[in-house]
């Protein structure tokens, strides 16, 4: 939701912004297989009962909804998304890390797929365009491992413990998934600030 009112806000503001997706493990123990379900996972996580779990989901779909995105947590396949991750940095070297992310995200909350599954994330890498051969010889190394290392080790640094999380000309910070109307007032702002966001701008 986050990454969507983000979008929305940036088709408001007049000066162009360059977005550099990186990599952040909610629970990086997590098994590729979990038995449980999400419900189960905000329970034990949150201490709250199983239905009170399930009003939680139901109200971040509705949120999700009125930002055009279709959730379905009932049927969410909670999984280990290391290498979902190394993936995007693939797809990144090939200029796809837009359209990767993109159906990554679409596969994890709509689509009910395991993105911890090597097999899911080939046939997710060849609907964007990418080679399905490369993506299973990389997915069956190590490759790029320490580069989704180096990104996690960066916002250790920087004190994050959540996403979204928007670091802007790597001194603005932007936390939670706020309104569109937060993100472009924010963003002005900034520019008012800093001026101007050139190409060595990330966001």
């Amino acid at each position: 939701m986050g990454k969507r009112r983000l979008e929305d806000a940036l088709n408001k503001i007049d000066h162009p912004v360059n977005v550099v997706y990186r990599c952040f493990e909610l629970d990086p123990s997590a098994e590729r297989n979990v038995e449980y379900n999400m419900y189960e996972k905000l329970a034990s996580k949150y201490r709250m009962s199983i239905n009170q779990a399930k009003d939680t989901c139901r109200n971040m779909e509705q949120m999700a909804a009125q930002a055009g995105l279709d959730f379905q947590l009932d049927t969410l396949v909670l999984t280990n998304t290391f290498d979902a991750h190394r993936l995007a940095l693939f797809a990144k070297t090939k200029g796809l890390s837009h359209e990767m992310t993109d159906r990554l995200l679409k596969a994890y909350y709509t689509d009910s797929k395991n993105i911890g599954d090597h097999k899911a994330l080939v046939e997710l890498a060849e609907e964007v365009g990418l080679n399905g051969k490369e993506v299973a010889e990389l997915l069956a190394s190590n490759k790029i491992s320490d580069d989704v290392r180096g990104d996690e080790r960066e916002a250790q640094e920087l004190g994050i413990q959540s996403i979204p999380f928007f670091l802007i000309n790597k001194k603005h910070a932007i936390t939670g998934a706020q309104s569109t109307e937060v993100f472009v007032e924010t963003l002005n702002n900034i520019i008012k600030e800093d001026g101007a966001f050139s190409e060595e701008n990330d966001l």
